[in-house]
């Protein structure tokens, strides 16, 4: 399979901080990755660099075959890249359905009818303020907006991020039924042992490192190096 996503030696920083020391990361064709590490780690500033929201001062990020290192976000997202944020960024101060008319849609199979179809809550909250919605809600519809642009390649940050279990659950049954329809994804997941149930490969990231990467399965099944690498809690695979 060919590479959607291929970041190369990704030197970030904020400011006088270097964040991210030579970070490297592939993602397939129709391939889901996770990306795993405690909090602090850099999985975020990751994300943002490889969308062009804090981009790298050094080091190489190819979509699709392109060259976008120093490309801005927004011409990013029209080759096709979907981003959900940390913390949702819903607007609060607008409806549902106002929320799901914000992106630029691109032609493709996902339109707001089938958002609702998919997320059924939405279809019957359409006309709900953001901030009247449940956090398993915000974070549907966070997705859902990722959706209508039509992504070839996701990139989740963090989604199962201040959820009770079982809304987690329904949010990686999601996430593995968008694997099914064909977008590549680059999940990043705090909660290890959901990340890796998911996942066909996984990186685990320390201090802006890259500590490891390999089959997410024969991760998983080392309980104590999962919990060496990620702090992760031992829970029930997805059902």
């Amino acid at each position: 399979m060919s590479a959607v996503l291929r970041a190369q030696d990704l030197h970030t920083y904020y400011g006088k901080s270097h964040i991210l020391h030579g970070v490297s990361i592939e993602v397939a064709e129709g391939e889901l990755v996770t990306l795993l590490g405690r909090n602090g780690a850099g999985k975020t500033t990751t994300l943002r660099s490889l969308v062009g929201l804090t981009p790298a001062r050094q080091g190489r990020v190819e979509l699709f075959g392109h060259d976008t290192t120093h490309w801005p976000a927004h011409k990013i997202s029209r080759l096709g890249v979907g981003y959900v944020p940390e913390g949702r960024k819903i607007f609060s101060n607008l409806t549902v359905l106002e929320n799901l008319s914000v992106p630029v849609s691109r032609p493709g199979r996902w339109t707001i009818e089938r958002i609702f179809e998919l997320f059924p809550n939405l279809g019957e909250r359409r006309s709900s303020w953001g901030r009247q919605l449940s956090g398993g809600e915000q974070e549907m519809l966070a997705i859902a907006r990722a959706l209508l642009i039509n992504p070839k390649l996701l990139l989740l940050d963090e989604p199962s991020q201040g959820l009770a279990p079982l809304l987690v659950r329904e949010v990686f049954r999601t996430i593995s039924s968008m694997r099914k329809e064909g977008i590549s994804i680059l999940l990043v997941e705090q909660n290890a042992r959901f990340g890796l149930d998911v996942a066909d490969r996984v990186y685990v990231m320390n201090d802006g490192e890259v500590v490891h990467s390999g089959c997410a399965r024969e991760l998983a099944q080392d309980e104590e190096q999962v919990r060496a690498f990620a702090g992760a809690e031992s829970r029930a695979a997805v059902g």
